[in-house]
């Protein structure tokens, strides 16, 4: 994965050489499902946490983690599309993971199983009750939240199908 230029602010490059530590594929899909992501919510704020376990990139219209709607996590063999209030979606087709009191979440296939009608449907409930906080707020901001100072190994062995 090819890391970004000359001219590219810190943070990009410091989330550039996060991604950099996965292997190649799970990086990719990473860096594709945050840019899906950035372009469907272009404003509020994107919140960066590489902890122990997992580099995440969590969605909200407020710089409070705590109010983050949806955000997409890279572990060292899959990439997870994470819901915070997923146990109130409408999720008909059963795409959704998960049963703690809350969180829900959906282990991609790919990037691009974002773009799909039934993800998009649940982007679109997930976004409702945060719609008019997102409209007010400013065009979209990335702030490094946390870097923990161990984690696990961002490479793992090949996921089995």
């Amino acid at each position: 994965m090819v890391g970004p230029g000359p001219g590219v602010p810190d943070t990009e490059r410091e989330i550039a050489a996060m991604l950099a530590a996965f292997d190649p594929v799970i990086g990719q899909e990473l860096a594709q499902a945050r840019a899906l992501l950035r372009a469907l919510f272009p404003r509020g704020h994107e919140l960066v946490f590489d902890n122990f376990n997992a580099l995440v990139f969590a969605f909200s219209a407020t710089p409070s983690p705590s109010r983050a709607f949806v955000s997409v996590a890279g572990y060292p063999r899959w990439v997870n599309l994470f819901f915070s209030h997923g146990v109130d979606l409408d999720d008909p087709q059963g795409l959704l993971q998960g049963s703690g009191r809350r969180v829900r979440c959906i282990r991609l296939k790919g990037a691009d199983q974002l773009l799909t009608p039934q993800v998009q449907g649940l982007l679109v409930q997930a976004m409702q009750t945060h719609r008019e906080a997102l409209e007010q707020a400013p065009a979209l901001s990335t702030t490094i939240r946390a870097v923990a100072a161990t984690r696990r190994a961002r490479r793992g062995p090949p996921q089995a199908e």
